[in-house]
């Protein structure tokens, strides 16, 4: 019978020490940088899924154990097992529980690819048909990884046709000083003008674009045609 330590073994096993100190640079793992500290084992993310479906029948109590590892890809398969139980196996209750274990558990989701590939599918994914208060505090946190949970949950919101609290969320996080909010916002102001309103998109941005970062602003006119993209980027 599969088991957590089963899953831990594999992954320990396929550590490329090579791999894993190119990660180590990747995801700024330096004194003072956004990644400090982080350990890498260096196994590349469709191995890491791979994983997730062979051990797909651990539980929440398994992913949760997991998460807390002080190795990067441990969390990341902990997350993907949470996410892979939320949208495909869990009821609402088990949903719930897998919403709140991951609020519970944030201060162990510490990069940027942790939040991207969990929180639209969690946190996002939950609040689709439910208030959304959360997110407004996660915004206004002091803490990085929260701020980029807030913004990158409503990618589940765009993908259904809402903008809102993108819209909102996003204005939250304007002023914020650090280089992967700016880049986390301009990624779902593109997405919403994308796939729901260019239209929308360009009227948001028109009040704002004169004061925004310009990482932000690159990254939410990438679609727009060369015409837009000079008026946009003319301050």
């Amino acid at each position: 019978m599969i088991n957590i330590k089963d899953l831990i073994s594999e992954l320990n096993s396929l550590a490329d020490p090579i791999q894993a100190e190119n990660l180590s640079r990747f995801f700024k793992t330096g004194k003072g940088q956004y990644g400090e500290g982080d350990l890498f084992l260096g196994i590349k993310v469709p191995v890491q899924r791979t994983l997730v479906k062979k051990y797909k029948s651990l539980t929440l109590t398994d992913a949760l154990k997991l998460l807390k590892s002080k190795y990067h890809e441990h969390r990341l398969v902990a997350l993907l097992l949470m996410v892979y139980r939320f949208e495909r196996v869990a009821d609402e209750v088990e949903q719930k529980d897998i919403f709140d274990a991951y609020l519970a558990n944030v201060k162990y989701i510490n990069n940027w690819d942790l939040v991207d590939l969990s929180a639209p599918n969690i946190v996002g994914g939950f609040l689709v048909s439910r208030k959304r208060d959360i997110l407004y505090k996660l915004a206004v946190s002091k803490e990085l990884w929260e701020k980029r949970i807030s913004i990158l949950a409503t990618y589940a919101f765009i993908k259904r046709g809402e903008v809102k609290d993108t819209f909102a969320i996003a204005d939250l996080l304007m002023k914020d000083k650090h280089d992967l909010i700016h880049k986390a916002v301009g990624w779902m102001l593109r997405e919403a003008g994308k796939r729901v309103s260019e239209k929308e998109e360009k009227k948001y941005l028109e009040t704002r674009y004169r004061s925004m970062p310009r990482t932000m602003l690159r990254y939410a006119i990438e679609r727009f045609s060369e015409e837009d993209k000079a008026h946009f980027m003319s301050r």
